[in-house]
């Protein structure tokens, strides 16, 4: 069974590797010793520190099985070697401008990184794949929620 890579930045991976750390050897040996400490304190079925201290293991457990899979599966790229410095690729900055004049600048990176940046997209939303192999002074139509846009690209830049 092949499963798709999960491309990722250096950063996104990094910030990645860093949480699940953070996880790993933090947040879950404290809590673990809270659950220890609360069990030690008997009646367990009206224990708050037991019971929620429980439910928060479970969530960290659940993260850290989520983050090692992505992780494995990750494979970075590491665009500030990309040889044409005009042509959108993962890991680009992109700045756009739309058919009313409003200018929008976007990072396409690996989808379990959206959220470590503004105006970060993944690179398989509809804005992203249109964009993809475009270049500087390109126009490029994409579906977007509120309908078809056309967008024109005036800079592309990488991440040194």
């Amino acid at each position: 069974m092949s499963t798709t890579p999960n491309y990722l930045t250096p950063q996104g991976y990094a910030a990645l590797t860093n949480e699940r750390n953070q996880l790993l050897k933090v947040e879950r040996p404290k809590t673990v010793e809270i659950v220890s400490w609360a069990a030690s304190n008997g009646d367990r079925s009206e224990n708050g520190d037991y019971i929620y201290g429980k439910r928060r293991l479970r969530e960290i457990d659940r993260r850290l099985r989520f983050l090692s899979k992505r992780l494995e599966l990750a494979k970075i790229v590491d665009s500030s070697a990309q040889m044409t410095q005009d042509q959108v690729f993962f890991g680009a900055t992109v700045t756009l401008v739309d058919q009313e004049g409003h200018e929008q600048t976007l990072r396409i990176v690996g989808v379990d990184e959206t959220h470590l940046g503004p105006n970060y997209i993944s690179w398989v939303s509809p804005i992203a794949r249109a964009l993809i192999k475009s270049r500087e002074g390109d126009s490029v139509t994409f579906e977007s929620p509120s309908g078809i846009r056309t967008v024109e690209i005036i800079r592309v830049t990488y991440a040194g």
